[in-house]
């Protein structure tokens, strides 16, 4: 198993040799048995996120505390200014159901509101949101509808683990309750158990996804 000085040292490499985190050396990494806490500043909301999966990427990271704040270069953008580019990105993108979703700015900080019919509607506004320029965070309140029954859910979701050369499906079992997809069991990484997530929410008629799984990483690991 790995020692957490050597997780550190792994996750200061990652951080470096990921070309969306611009300066990794702005950026404090401390490690307790496998949980990892990031801190420091970040330019953008886009690189404090890529940040936080380049940590989640190291085997041997059990857990990612985000603490790191978002300190914008230069004069900070109006968010008027903000709004306006949004509601563009929006209008723009084919995948998202047009007058369905609408962002309101305040101080940089974006809240979005709507409803969409599938998961990665909800995920791909809040993609393009990120990358805004003046936005230092976001709260998706975004609410999924499906139109699938929920009694197909369950065998969807199974169907996509089966499928995902990255995901040990004997050790994961779903649960499915009012569109919500609920995972237990253990995987070997955390990138394991975030690529289940993800392949759990693109299940159609999943709303949402709550993950339980346990992270246990292989003993004898190099």
């Amino acid at each position: 198993m790995k020692s957490d000085s050597q997780i550190r040292e792994e996750i200061l490499q990652e951080l470096r040799w990921d070309p969306q985190v611009l300066d990794p050396e702005a950026i404090g990494v401390t490690v307790k048995d496998g949980a990892v806490t990031l801190t420091g500043g970040v330019s953008t909301y886009a690189q404090k996120l890529a940040a936080v999966r380049a940590a989640s990427r190291v085997y041997g990271v059990k857990a990612v505390a985000d603490e790191m704040k978002v300190k914008l270069a230069g004069t900070p953008r109006d968010d008027s200014d903000i709004a306006q580019a949004i509601a563009h990105v929006l209008e723009w993108n084919t995948q998202i159901p047009e007058g369905k979703v609408h962002a309101q700015v305040r101080a940089g900080w974006v809240t979005l509101d709507g409803e969409v019919g599938w998961d990665y509607q909800r995920r791909e506004v809040e993609r393009m949101v990120r990358h805004v320029r003046g936005v230092v965070g976001i709260t998706n309140n975004i609410t999924v509808k499906p139109t699938v029954s929920p009694d197909q859910v369950q065998g969807k979701v199974e169907e996509a683990f089966r499928r995902e050369a990255q995901i040990d499906a004997r050790h994961i079992s779903v649960q499915v309750s009012d569109h919500t997809a609920k995972l237990y069991g253990h995987v070997h990484s955390l990138k394991e158990a975030n690529v289940a997530t993800a392949a759990a929410a693109s299940a159609p008629g999943v709303a949402s996804v709550e993950s339980h799984l346990v992270v246990t990483p292989l003993s004898g690991f190099p």
